[in-house]
């Protein structure tokens, strides 16, 4: 699945050709786009969409990007002036390397806060050139800056695919909170789902850098070959079963199954309810759901459960 990114709606996107995002940056540098290569005054700013209370998370990729574009363009033109305008700059681990590297080839760093954003207009430098004013406050030197752009480049945030909701609908897998797919469990099952035989990797599972995804590829594989390599798949016995006489088809049991497991069918006495023993994990919500009681847990049907109350009932 992976992941799209997100379309500004501020600093001028789309109004203005002059303000392109990190992605589209790339791509003129890669084409040597003159344009750009030639600028006097390149501005990144970072967490565009991102950090919000739209998307409360971080797209994790947009400093490493932003770094080695800015990098690119000191060696393609080393007089450039190029600013980032960040809230934290976090390239951890060995990355940290870059971040001094572009600081020693005079690469500047700005930070600002969430409630000061920068401020985009079109404007005039000194000279009469046309350009694109930035005003941003340095919490360093205590002022209000203004740079004169020629290119404004924007961090956009990395979003979960616009196809996410349709395919943990038809794989019937969870989606977190933000929208990217969740794991069964972060440590003891990183890279699987609730739902047996699905498995995860990669951006889909939310933002993260290509040796990232390659490690979790490889786990993805391990785990779907172990399944593989079995002739024969044990199922729980856990499982539930219909009782055809008392269902009489509402289909609350359907509509409360994490799993997709129960499904409506036309008998010769009308719609019942029919589980699939494969995809049922036997967490009982169907049971509580069912207003006849046609629908029990195999070895734990109420006659079972009340037999265990009395029994420990008695023993005291």
């Amino acid at each position: 699945m992976g992941t799209d990114v997100y379309q500004p709606a501020e600093y001028l996107y789309g109004e203005d050709d002059r303000v392109i995002t990190q992605l589209e940056l790339e791509e003129h540098i890669a084409k040597g786009d003159e344009k750009v290569i030639n600028a006097e005054s390149l501005v990144m700013i970072q967490c565009v969409g991102c950090r919000n209370e739209d998307r409360n998370y971080c797209s994790r990729i947009c400093c490493y990007e932003s770094i080695k574009n800015a990098l690119k363009l000191k060696e393609k033109n080393p007089k450039m002036d190029i600013y980032i305008l960040f809230r934290d700059m976090r390239t951890y681990g060995f990355s940290e390397d870059y971040y001094r590297e572009a600081a020693d080839k005079d690469v500047k760093f700005i930070r600002y806060e969430p409630q000061d954003k920068p401020q985009v207009e079109p404007g005039a430098s000194e000279e009469g050139r046309s350009v694109l004013k930035v005003t941003a406050t340095d919490y360093v030197l205590g002022n209000k800056l203004e740079i004169d752009a020629d290119i404004i480049a924007l961090a956009a945030a990395v979003v979960p695919s616009a196809g996410s909701k349709e395919v943990s609908q038809h794989f019937k897998v969870t989606l977190g909170t933000d929208g990217f797919f969740q794991e069964a469990h972060v440590k003891l099952r990183p890279v699987e789902f609730a739902a047996d035989g699905v498995f995860l990797c990669g951006t889909a599972h939310y933002p993260k850098l290509i040796s990232e995804t390659i490690s979790q590829a490889y786990g993805a594989a391990g785990r779907a070959l172990t399944l593989l390599s079995h002739d024969t798949v044990i199922a729980s016995g856990s499982v539930c079963e219909v009782d055809e006489k008392a269902c009489m088809g509402c289909g609350q049991c359907m509509s409360v199954c994490t799993y997709g497991a129960i499904e409506l069918r036309e008998t010769r006495q009308g719609k019942k309810a029919v589980v699939n023993p494969v995809l049922c994990k036997g967490d009982g919500l169907c049971n509580a759901k069912c207003p006849t009681r046609a629908i029990q847990l195999k070895h734990f049907t109420d006659d079972e459960l009340l037999a265990q109350i009395d029994a420990a009932a008695n023993a005291k």
